[in-house]
C-alpha cells in the first residue's frame, strides 16, 4: 500500500539499455518530503560532479510532492531538476498545468531519466506501468505540435510534457512545454533532448491520492477557501498587460484591445486565484497568458506596431513550440537590439531583419534559426556570454549594459540595491530564484498598492507584524538598513526548499498576509499542518522548516562539489555596487518602509559592498557554516541528517 500522499514509486529510466526500474518514494519522502527534495537527493547520488549537461551521465528528474493531487491546496505543481548546459550546475523549474497530479494518478511519484537513447523515443505511462516507445516521427516536431500529436494517437486525456527543436539541437536555453502551457527549467530541455527523449506521456489515471487525515484535510480545505487570497496589484508588474483584463475567477471570457480574450485557467485542483489565463487570438489559436510569458514580446511589438495586436502572443506560441525559454529569448532580443542599434551587428551579417524587431516576421526568423541552429542563430543557441565573447569586446559590452551577465538585480525587478535582502538569495543561487525572490517582492508589491490607495492591505504596520512573525524581526520590514536581512533570507530560503518540495505553489504560498483575520498577519503554520493532515505525519513549523534547510544545505553541497566557491562566489555583479538605482518596475516610485515604517525612497542607491559583506558573515553564523569561506561544517551537515554528504565534502576538501 502506498504512504499516504504519495503513489509509492519512483520510475528510473535508463535510456542507454532501455531499461526502466521502479524504487520506493519512501527511500526519500521522509527526509527530502519530494519535489525539489526528492531530486536533489536522487542528484546527489546519482549525477557525477565532473558530468556534463549533455552527458549520459547526466540524470533528469521529474517529480511531484506529497500535496500534489489533492485539490484546493494550490499544490499541484512539479519540478524537473538536473544539470543545465550554459551554468553546468544543478538546476530546477517549477511547473503547473495538470501533468504533475496527472504522474501521480498514473502511479509514480517521480520520473529519473539518465542515459542516451540511440533513437528519439518517448516515455508512455499508464495504469501504474511504463514503456518506452519510438518517437522517430515526432522528432523534428514542435513541442506543442508532439503534444497534439500523441493525444491525437493515445486519447485526449493524455497529459504530456515535450521538448521542441530547440532541446532537440541542445539550445542552452531550451525549456520543456507540458499540458495547458506549462513552461520552465531553462536549460533542461537540451538536457533531455541530448538523451534523445521527445516526450513522457502520462494517461490521466483513476488512482486517488490516499490522504491519512480526510476530517482534518476537508476542515484545512474549507478554511483555506474562506482566506480570500488574491493579487490586487500585478498591473504594474507586467507593464499594463494585465491591466486589460480583470483577476476575477468567476468571470467567463473577456475582452482585451484588439479581437484576443482571455479565460481563467487555474491548474489541476487550484481554485483559481492568481492571474494565470489562457488568450484566445483573433485566428482562434489559444494558449497560455501569464506574467513573463504574456508580455515576452508586447514592448518591442508595440513599439513597432504603435498599437496592442496579436504579435506578442503568436511570439510567446513560437516559443512554446520550439521549447525557448522567454527569458533567455527576451534577454537575446535586447542585446541584439542594443548591438544593432551601436553598429556592431548588422543584417546581413546576422541573415535576421534587425531594423524590424518588434515584427512578426523578427520573431519567427530569430527563433526559427537559434532552435536549428542556423547561421547566426546557432551562436545564440550557445548562450549570450559565448555569442559576445565571439562577437568581440563590444558585444560584451553591451550584454554588461542590457543587463544580461549581471541578470542578479539588474534588469529584474527584485534586486538587491531595492529590497538589500534579496541580494543574499541572489548570492546563493547559480540561475533565478524566482520562488524565493518572490516571498519579498509579492509581498512588498501588494504594500505599494495599499500605499498608494490601491488596496486595503497590507499596512506599513501590517507590514512589520509580517516580518516579525515570518522573517525574524521587525527590522526586516526597514528596507534603509541591513539589519535584520540575514536572518530573514535565512527564514526564506528555508521555507522556500520546503514549498519546493511539497509542492506548492508560488502565487499563493506562502500566506504572509490574511484579509479577514484581525491583525491580517497570515498563518505560519498552516503549510505544517496540511501536510500532516496528508501523510499523517506530525510536522509542526519547525519541523517543516528544518526539512527546508536540509535541502537547502543539499543543494549547497551540490553546487559546491560542481564548482561553487563558497564566499567568494557569494557575490553581486559588479553594477550592483556602482550603478545607482534609478528605475524597477515594479515600483517606478524607488519607495519602501524605513526605520519605524516611515516610507522612504531608496533612488540612486547601490548596494554597499562593506554592509553587504558584513551581512554575509551574520548570515554564515546563522547557517552554521564558516564565516571565513562560507563553506558548510561537518557538525552542520551531520546535524541535519546529512552525514553522507559532509563525509563527501569532507574529501573533496569542501567544509569550513
Amino acid at each position: 500500500m502506498s504512504p499516504a500522499g504519495y503513489a509509492g514509486k519512483v520510475l528510473r529510466a535508463d535510456l542507454s539499455s532501455g531499461r526502466l526500474t521502479e524504487t520506493p518514494t519512501a527511500d526519500y519522502s521522509e527526509r527530502f518530503l519530494g519535489g525539489r527534495g526528492l531530486a536533489a537527493r536522487v542528484y546527489w547520488e546519482q549525477v557525477p560532479p565532473a558530468a556534463g549537461a549533455l552527458d549520459e551521465e547526466n540524470a533528469v528528474i521529474l517529480a511531484t510532492g506529497p500535496v500534489g493531487g489533492v485539490p484546493v491546496f494550490a499544490g499541484s505543481r512539479w519540478t524537473v531538476c538536473g544539470k543545465a548546459p550554459g551554468v553546468e550546475r544543478f538546476s530546477y523549474g517549477n511547473f503547473g498545468g495538470r501533468w504533475g497530479a496527472a504522474l501521480k494518478f498514473a502511479g509514480f511519484d517521480a520520473i529519473v531519466v539518465s542515459g542516451r537513447s540511440e533513437k528519439p523515443v518517448y516515455l508512455f505511462l499508464h495504469d501504474g506501468a511504463a514503456e518506452l516507445r519510438d518517437a522517430s516521427a515526432l522528432w523534428g516536431r514542435g513541442a506543442i505540435e508532439t503534444r497534439e500529436a500523441l493525444k491525437g494517437e493515445l486519447g485526449s486525456s493524455l497529459r504530456v510534457v515535450a521538448v521542441g527543436q530547440a532541446g532537440e539541437s541542445q539550445a542552452v536555453m531550451a525549456n520543456l512545454i507540458a499540458d495547458n502551457d506549462a513552461a520552465g527549467s531553462r536549460g533542461l530541455g537540451a538536457a533531455l533532448g541530448s538523451k534523445k527523449l521527445k516526450a513522457v506521456a502520462v494517461s490521466w489515471g483513476s488512482r486517488p491520492v490516499e490522504v491519512a487525515r480526510p476530517d482534518m484535510v476537508k476542515e484545512l480545505q474549507d478554511h483555506y477557501r474562506g482566506l480570500r487570497i488574491g493579487f490586487p496589484y500585478y498591473d504594474a508588474a507586467y507593464h499594463n498587460v494585465l491591466s486589460r483584463w480583470s483577476h476575477d475567477p468567476r468571470l467567463e471570457f473577456r475582452t482585451v484591445p484588439g479581437e484576443g480574450v482571455l479565460k481563467k485557467e487555474p491548474c489541476y485542483g487550484c481554485l483559481g486565484r492568481c492571474p494565470r489565463s489562457v488568450y484566445r487570438a483573433s485566428d482562434g489559436r489559444s494558449g497560455k497568458f501569464i506574467c513573463h510569458s504574456a508580455w515576452v514580446y508586447q514592448p518591442w511589438a508595440e513599439r513597432y506596431y504603435r498599437e496592442w495586436n496579436d504579435v506578442p502572443f503568436q511570439a510567446t506560441k513560437l516559443c512554446d513550440n520550439y521549447g525557448l525559454d522567454t527569458i533567455g529569448v527576451d534577454l537575446t532580443i535586447s542585446w541584439l537590439d542594443a548591438c544593432y542599434r551601436a553598429g556592431i551587428l548588422t543584417e546581413s551579417g546576422t541573415g535576421m531583419p534587425l531594423s524590424q524587431i518588434g515584427s512578426a516576421e523578427f520573431i519567427e526568423v530569430l527563433l526559427g534559426k537559434m532552435s536549428r541552429r542556423e547561421g547566426f542563430g546557432d551562436l545564440l543557441a550557445r548562450g549570450l556570454e559565448k555569442a559576445a565573447a565571439e562577437v568581440g569586446p563590444a558585444a560584451v559590452e553591451q550584454v554588461q549594459r542590457v543587463g544580461i551577465l549581471s541578470e542578479p538585480g539588474y534588469s529584474q525587478p527584485y534586486g538587491p540595491r531595492l529590497y538589500i535582502v534579496t541580494g543574499l538569495l541572489w548570492a546563493m543561487e547559480p540561475r533565478l530564484p524566482i520562488s524565493v525572490l518572490h516571498e519579498v517582492t509579492t509581498c512588498l508589491g501588494k504594500w505599494l498598492t495599499c500605499h498608494m490607495g490601491l488596496n486595503v492591505f497590507p499596512t506599513t504596520q501590517t507590514l512589520r507584524a509580517i516580518a516579525a512573525r515570518f522573517w525574524g524581526s521587525e527590522l526586516a520590514a526597514d528596507f534603509s538598513t541591513y539589519e535584520g536581512k540575514a536572518m530573514a533570507a535565512r527564514k526564506i530560503q528555508d521555507r522556500s526548499y520546503a514549498k519546493e518540495s511539497l509542492v506548492l505553489c508560488d502565487w499563493l504560498w506562502p500566506m504572509l498576509e490574511a484579509e479577514f483575520s484581525e491583525d491580517h498577519v497570515g498563518d505560519s503554520t498552516l503549510e505544517s499542518r496540511i501536510v500532516s493532515a496528508i501523510t499523517g505525519r506530525d510536522l509542526d513549523e519547525a519541523g517543516l522548516n528544518r526539512i527546508g534547510d536540509r535541502v537547502f544545505n543539499l543543494v549547497r553541497a551540490i553546487h559546491l562539489r560542481e564548482g561553487h566557491r563558497g564566499r567568494a562566489a557569494d557575490t553581486l555583479p559588479e553594477q550592483a555596487y556602482t550603478e545607482p538605482l534609478e528605475y524597477e518596475i515594479q515600483d517606478p516610485q524607488l519607495i519602501l518602509p524605513g526605520k519605524d515604517g516611515e516610507v522612504v525612497s531608496v533612488k540612486g542607491r547601490v548596494v554597499d559592498r562593506a554592509a553587504f559583506e558584513a551581512m554575509k558573515d551574520e548570515y554564515y553564523r546563522l547557517r552554521g557554516w564558516d564565516v571565513a569561506t562560507g563553506l558548510p561544517t561537518a557538525a552542520g551537515l551531520e546535524g541535519l541528517g546529512l552525514g553522507d554528504v559532509a563525509h563527501d565534502l569532507r574529501g573533496r576538501g569542501l567544509l569550513g
